[in-house]
């Protein structure tokens, strides 16, 4: 295992996409931005299902931070990956819960 200073973790279960399938291709896409940086030190996990994406994942979890994202798309991953990964910036937009902080945010479209 090589030496990291982040773990992330990401869903690839089949709820948060149909069959898992686009969540599987997501996580190999970050395997792939990850490893086109040498100098980042990130240990990176699969996960089956996480029961918090309420269809809307992959969800993607960042510790030591444990900051919890909804990955929708690729544009999502490509601004975890450049601002928090690379930049050290959380991208506030695509949070839905942090480490300590209570329960998850509920969502903007969920029937109450």
């Amino acid at each position: 295992m090589r030496t990291h200073t982040r773990h992330v973790f990401m869903c690839v279960g089949p709820r948060c996409t149909e069959d898992g399938i686009q969540a599987q291709a997501m996580f190999e896409l970050m395997g792939e931005k990850i490893d086109a940086r040498p100098d980042l030190r990130i240990k990176r996990t699969r996960t089956h299902c996480m029961v918090a994406c309420r269809n809307q994942g992959p969800i993607l979890v960042v510790y030591p931070e444990g900051v919890w994202y909804r990955c929708v798309d690729e544009a999502a991953l490509e601004r975890i990956v450049v601002e928090h990964l690379v930049g050290g910036r959380e991208v506030d937009e695509l949070i839905f819960h942090r480490l300590g902080e209570g329960d998850t945010c509920p969502l903007e479209n969920e029937d109450a």
